[in-house]
Formats: C-alpha cells, sequence, structure tokens
C-alpha cells in the first residue's frame, strides 16, 4: 500500500499557522488573563506564610476559628494562637477574609471592616501574609519569649509586639510610628501599650 506524501508547502503553512496561535496566546497570557493573574488582589501564592501571630476564638461546637483585624488579644473562652509562620492559604468571604490552615484545613473566619480599617481587605492581607518565613532568630530573646506566648513584656521592641499580637487596629492606632498601640482584647475592651524613645515596651495596659 502506498503512501501519500504531504507536499511541503502545506506543512510549511501548518508550521506559520501553529507558530501564529502559539503567540497569541501568549500575548493574552501576558496581558493579564485568568490563566497568569488573579481576579482579586490577593496574595497570588498558593502557600502563604503568617507574618504575626493570629489570635482567634473557637466556639465550643464551631467547626472553624473567628478572629479580626481588630485582633482581639484575649477573646475569652476558646481563644487560640495560630503563630506565626503557619502555612495558610487566604481567600475573600462575605465578611472579609478566610485563612486556611494548611496542616489542619481548619478556616479562620477574619472579620474585616474596610471603613473603619482604611484600606481593603486585599490590602490588609498584604501586611499579614507572605511567601516567605519570618526569620525569628534574628530577634532578641525576650520578643521571642513574647511572641511564642502571644504577649507583650516590657522590653519587647516594637516588630516583637506585631509579631506577637498582630497589627494594632487601624482606626486607633493610625501609624506604627506613634509610640501608643491600642490593641482591642474582645469587643468591649481595649489596651494600650506604651512604647519609650527607644520603640521599647515601657508599660502594657490591664
Amino acid at each position: 500500500m502506498k503512501t501519500k506524501k504531504i507536499p511541503v508547502s502545506v506543512l510549511l503553512a501548518v508550521l506559520v499557522s501553529l507558530a501564529v496561535l502559539t503567540s497569541a496566546c501568549g500575548a493574552r497570557r501576558s496581558a493579564g488573563t485568568p490563566e497568569s493573574q488573579p481576579a482579586s488582589g490577593l496574595p497570588s501564592a498558593k502557600v502563604l506564610y503568617l507574618k504575626n501571630n493570629i489570635h482567634a476564638q473557637q466556639h465550643e461546637k464551631a467547626a472553624e476559628y473567628r478572629a479580626s483585624y481588630s485582633n482581639w488579644t484575649s477573646p475569652g473562652t476558646g481563644h487560640v494562637i495560630v503563630p506565626v509562620n503557619t502555612q495558610v492559604s487566604v481567600s475573600e468571604s462575605r465578611r472579609g477574609l478566610t485563612i486556611v490552615i494548611q496542616s489542619t484545613k481548619k478556616p479562620i473566619l477574619f472579620e474585616f471592616n474596610e471603613k473603619t480599617a482604611g484600606m481593603k481587605a486585599e490590602e490588609y492581607s498584604k501586611l499579614i501574609l507572605s511567601p516567605e518565613p519570618v526569620q525569628l532568630n534574628r530577634l532578641p530573646e525576650l520578643d521571642r519569649k513574647g511572641i511564642k506566648e502571644g504577649k507583650a513584656y516590657p522590653g519587647m521592641t516594637k516588630e516583637g509586639v506585631r509579631i506577637a499580637l498582630g497589627y494594632p487596629a487601624p482606626h486607633r492606632t493610625p501609624s506604627l510610628e506613634s509610640n501608643t498601640w491600642v490593641y482591642w482584647t474582645n469587643r468591649f475592651k481595649a489596651i494600650a501599650i506604651e512604647f519609650d524613645e527607644k520603640g521599647k515596651v515601657k508599660t502594657v495596659g490591664r
């Protein structure tokens, strides 16, 4: 049985057509189609790391943790600390953000209010999430102790406090340059942490 030979001119035409199609697809991807860029402004890495402890609360029968951008540092019964450098993924939810702990697949429903936070949820997510883990060994021993326990101690640095307690509520502490940081312990009570001129904790409110 004889096989038909395909003319060289036809082969060249097919190759040229394939090259044009490949180039067009590449141009569409580089222009920002869903293949290359996520639709939202959330961090795009599949696995991220917490840049600070998340103070959350688990109710007795709840399948998830509840947390807030205001960082309830002592919310009461069911208080849990999800430690810095925990691997997580993130997505938007009706209330703000949902952060999922990779090791347990347990979600943290993150309450967020754009008006009082002064920023969008995706902006805040970039403050607390990173594609790389935080290097804690470079911090002073007292900072590492406070971070491990989720507490602020006199003598800790501002960075140590931020990692231990999270970011202070933006509507009460507009700038981290301030020497007074206000944290909510729960929905009804707030405490102030005072720093000295060297940026170390002087007093912790009760």
